[in-house]
């Protein structure tokens, strides 16, 4: 089966990675047609594991290889495809959308956390079949208050985000 992994913190605040190295973790943990999705940590691969057994496995394979604590999720190509086909927005060039990976249930902490910041013009969040999405003026995606909010440490094991372009060339890969 094709899954993605989504990984979190990677080429930020000092987590370093190359592509090319995560992709020999991925394949030395017995993971096939491993290839990578920008520098942002997709990892596009094959096993006949299931999403839990994979998530140990290489959590465990990058912790131990890049001396961090890794945090990714997985999901199988027809999850994937849903974060593309489920966009609530239209898209726009001055927005940048965001779709959220993550953990059961995150998709209700995101809402409630969003619903208590300051949102600018044009700033939306819609939740469609238990994934979280969010809309922001685009260079306004650090700076807002929501922005400030993702960076919280209470959430690093229970989430990460991808534009949703990204989606669209994870998926290309997938087929």
């Amino acid at each position: 089966m094709k899954y993605c992994a989504f990984l979190r913190g990677v080429n930020v605040k000092g987590t370093n990675m190359k592509m090319t190295d995560v992709c020999q973790v991925f394949k030395e943990a017995g993971m096939k047609d491993v290839v990578s999705i920008l520098a942002s940590g997709n990892i596009v691969f094959s096993s006949d594991k299931n999403t839990d057994e994979l998530k140990t496995i290489l959590e465990k394979a990058m912790s131990e290889y890049f001396s961090y604590e890794a945090f990714l999720f997985i999901k199988s190509q027809e999850e994937t495809e849903a974060f593309w086909k489920n966009i609530p927005f239209e898209k726009n060039a001055d927005l940048h959308i965001y779709g959220f990976v993550g953990t059961s249930g995150v998709e209700h902490v995101l809402m409630a956390e969003f619903e208590k910041s300051t949102q600018a013009a044009n700033e939306k969040a819609e939740i469609v079949n238990d994934i979280f999405y969010w809309q922001v003026p685009k260079g306004n995606t650090l700076d807002s208050t929501f922005g400030k909010v993702l960076g919280k440490k209470s959430l690093k094991d229970q989430m990460t985000s991808r534009n949703v372009n990204t989606f669209e060339k994870i998926l290309k890969k997938m087929v």
